[in-house]
């Protein structure tokens, strides 16, 4: 390139620039792509915490049933109590919360076996609105997860190819944990049967 000829400069110019524009607005286009993803997560997060209160508020009251029937069953219900308690006040990152969420539920799930021993609180409308609200709320858990999931996978994956991988690390975005828990309770399996015609 002659320096000294102002046109050859400029078409230098142009054509460096014709040259990294593509480049700088697809870096805009993947920076603002992790961001919106970023935002997605939290978000979404905010969902599935928002289940997890809910099924937090029904717990006391699940509690407070059994214990009218079954009051000696006060290891379950402490064990419940805790959990709850452990689980609600949880500050670590995905893992540590879903570590604590699935204590919650084995210690549920304990609840609820205990419930299969005393015939008159399974016949309890208390309980029975209890327990079908449990069953909801785990339904919105599971949907509010899968959700949040969807997204941190999505997020992972710009995260980690390239040449995304790249703007991710030059602005320091760092691979999410997902949330993974178990239900606390199980859904019947309906069986159908046939009967063959005479």
């Amino acid at each position: 390139m002659n320096v000294g000829n102002p046109v050859a400069l400029v078409m230098g110019l142009a054509a460096i620039g014709l040259v990294l524009l593509p480049i700088v607005i697809w870096c805009v286009a993947a920076y603002n792509r992790l961001v919106n993803l970023r935002n997605m997560i939290s978000e979404s997060w905010s969902n599935v915490d928002a289940e997890l209160r809910r099924r937090y508020d029904l717990i006391p009251n699940l509690v407070n049933t059994v214990k009218a029937y079954a009051a000696h069953e006060r290891t379950v219900l402490e064990a419940v109590t805790e959990a709850r308690g452990r689980a609600m006040d949880a500050v670590g990152g995905t893992q540590e919360h879903a570590q604590e969420e699935n204590q919650l539920v084995q210690a549920l799930r304990s609840l609820l076996a205990v419930a299969e021993a005393y015939p008159n609180l399974k016949a309890d409308q208390n309980f029975l609105q209890l327990q079908h609200e449990l069953v909801n709320t785990e339904d919105r858990i599971q949907a509010a997860r899968r959700f949040f999931n969807g997204n941190v996978r999505d997020y992972n994956n710009l995260v980690q190819t390239f040449p995304s991988s790249i703007v991710a690390g030059m602005f320091g975005f760092r691979r999410r944990q997902f949330f993974e828990i178990e239900e606390a309770v199980a859904r019947a399996v309906v069986s159908v049967g046939f009967q063959p015609s005479a």
